[in-house]
């Protein structure tokens, strides 16, 4: 039973960083959105490209982490909470493309 314990407390000590590094990247694409929508004509060919490649590999890497049984409340808030941002930062990002 104790190596089980041990198992699952890494299991969540991995999925927590995880989360975290998460939390990192949309962080600085959220802060790169919003600088670019204080520039005029900042969306050229190059910079949005790159901006929705970024956005879809961290919505593929949110969408993708199902919620383990083991989790709990607040963990299952924050990958909630990741998944608001990416929609919310991808409503930004097309208000700047515009």
């Amino acid at each position: 039973m104790e190596k089980q314990t041990k198992m699952m407390e890494s299991f969540l000590e991995s999925h927590r960083e995880f989360m975290t590094n998460l939390d990192n990247s949309l962080s600085l694409l959220e802060k790169n959105v919003k600088d670019a929508a204080d520039l005029e004509k900042v969306c050229t060919d190059e910079w949005c490209r790159f901006t929705e490649d970024l956005l879809d590999d961290l919505s593929k890497a949110v969408y993708s982490i199902s919620e383990p049984r083991w989790i709990n409340d607040q963990d299952s808030k924050k990958l909630k909470a990741l998944r608001q941002r990416v929609h919310d930062i991808y409503a930004n990002y097309k208000k700047v493309k515009r």
